[in-house]
């Protein structure tokens, strides 16, 4: 949907002051809200559900909210209504039984498992592909009430399709419960199209881009 979430492109915010020494999570807690993320969740819970819930906190809570909080609210929101917590047993924390962990394993053990639990979200090809690669296409300038992969900043904007990655499912569908697949593409726009005259010439973004999303040019 359209709100404060959509910063892609956004003037203003100031420069982002990362170092590679910078710890993966903040917080010893921020790992554990990873972890559980990965782990464990309500029934047909879905990453694009997930998303949509995110974009409905209010603006000054997005945009004050450290990033794993928000991740916790959701979830923890999520469980609620899905009848596995309650709201007196998030009010409360604690209290619930330590889970029976899992004997220690390696990195790459841990990565493999990861990898083999990843969600494949491509499907057989429905239908045959409306644009080929090279085709010059153009993106809608529209918004849409409900969660959308297509940015504000890329919107209303010309471009060229570089590759065609078969259907994949459709976000804009799925965050409503709905399993549709739809062709994916990865579309190439010019940087100056995008951010105008001062951006660097010859520079360009690439952004996968579903079909619903362009329009031929």
């Amino acid at each position: 949907m359209d709100g404060v979430h959509d910063l892609g492109g956004k003037e203003g915010f100031g420069p982002i002051a990362t170092t590679t020494e910078d710890p993966a999570f903040q917080a010893d807690w921020e790992g554990r809200m990873y972890a559980l993320s990965q782990t464990a969740g309500p029934p047909d819970m879905s990453i694009d559900w997930f998303r949509f819930l995110v974009e409905l906190l209010p603006p000054d809570a997005y945009l004050t909210i450290p990033y794993f909080e928000k991740w916790c609210m959701v979830a923890l929101t999520s469980f609620v209504n899905a009848g596995t917590l309650t709201e007196e047993e998030v009010i409360a924390g604690g209290g619930a039984p330590s889970p029976t962990l899992p004997p220690a394993q390696s990195v790459e053990e841990v990565l493999a498992a990861v990898q083999a639990h990843c969600t494949d979200f491509s499907r057989p090809d429905a239908r045959e592909p409306a644009f080929a690669v090279g085709a010059e296409v153009m993106t809608q300038s529209h918004g849409v009430p409900g969660h959308t992969r297509l940015p504000a900043y890329a919107r209303g904007r010309s471009g060229h399709i570089t590759a065609y990655h078969g259907a994949h499912l459709f976000p804009d569908a799925v965050w409503q419960g709905m399993e549709v697949a739809l062709p994916l593409y990865t579309v190439s726009f010019e940087a100056r199209e995008l951010w105008g005259p001062e951006a660097a010439g010859g520079d360009s973004v690439m952004l996968d881009l579903w079909e619903p999303y362009l329009l031929p040019r």
